[in-house]
């Protein structure tokens, strides 16, 4: 069964040189190492293999996007060229996507709650709603955010994995990441300023 193709074939070749570039890349020597030095293939095996575990990592997370987008299994199936079932039993894993429960066990530790369920095109605003109370995010899943009492307000915002400067500039800004992301974004809060005071952000 082959899969509905969304790419167009420059798009795939380009994604293939990317990895590719990036595994031979992992250091100055190690395309070099390739012509005279046995042990660079091995160097090699475990820099694909660890590519090949993001890759796989990134299309667990990009299957949950698409279903927090709204996609149902049948769809997801179809692009990835399998059965809807096959779909769901790759990819929905119960445990990992279940929400927690927002208690942490600890009767001194702050309030934490469970937003949900959430999509793509939601969770912001309902983040946004949250912060306005003083709830800020502390972690995060497919359709759910998972967020914290605080005695403030927060903000939140989200911007793609490979935005490598703007990451930089949010941090100098003030913003915190929050946990590694939930391929394809990154999540950010801080505090806003007391209500009535000067200070922008």
């Amino acid at each position: 069964m082959s899969g509905q193709q969304l790419l167009g074939p420059q798009e795939a070749a380009r994604i293939r040189e990317g990895i590719a570039a990036a595994v031979l890349g992992v250091s100055d020597d190690l395309a070099d190492s390739l012509e005279h030095d046995a042990a660079g293939y091995l160097r090699l095996v475990d820099a694909s293999r660890v590519g090949a575990e993001e890759a796989g990592r990134l299309l667990r997370e990009a299957v949950q996007g698409a279903r927090a987008a709204g996609h149902s299994w049948d769809t997801v199936g179809r692009v990835l060229g399998v059965s809807r079932q096959a779909a769901q039993q790759r990819f929905a894993n119960k445990d990992k996507d279940a929400a927690p429960s927002g208690a942490s066990g600890n009767p001194d530790a702050p309030e934490r709650r469970i937003l949900t369920p959430l999509i793509a095109f939601n969770e912001m605003a309902a983040l946004a709603d949250a912060g306005r109370d003083g709830w800020h995010l502390v972690g995060y899943g497919a359709f759910f955010h998972e967020v914290e009492a605080s005695d403030h307000a927060w903000e939140h915002c989200r911007v793609p994995v490979v935005s490598g400067g703007r990451h930089r500039r949010l941090e100098a800004d003030g913003w915190i990441a929050v946990g590694e992301g939930w391929f394809p974004w990154r999540y950010y809060k801080r505090p806003m300023p007391p209500a009535g005071t000067d200070d922008k952000h």
